[in-house]
């Protein structure tokens, strides 16, 4: 076994697990934001994805801040859409 036992890797697959998730909030978003914001979220949300990926090797432990990212930009950018561009459901 590795140096540092099972807890980084299971951090990482956690981590990714919950980003997988939050991925059908950003797909669902159109409900709310009109098809090219959606798809700009989607964008972002792989770039983040493959952040992720490569924080495998070098720094599993922060992959489990990965999710709390995603979330704080999906609403950073739906409350910015609403406020600012009058996006509604």
């Amino acid at each position: 076994m590795k140096p540092g036992g099972r807890g980084p890797v299971v951090a990482w697959w956690a981590g990714l697990a919950a980003h997988l998730v939050i991925g059908i909030w950003y797909a669902a978003s159109g409900l709310v934001a009109p098809p090219w914001a959606v798809a700009v979220l989607l964008a972002i949300w792989v770039v983040v994805l493959v952040v992720g990926l490569r924080l495998r090797t070098r720094r599993p432990w922060w992959m489990l801040a990965v999710p709390v990212l995603d979330v704080i930009i999906w609403v950073a950018v739906i409350s910015a859409g609403e406020t600012f561009l009058g996006w509604t459901a």
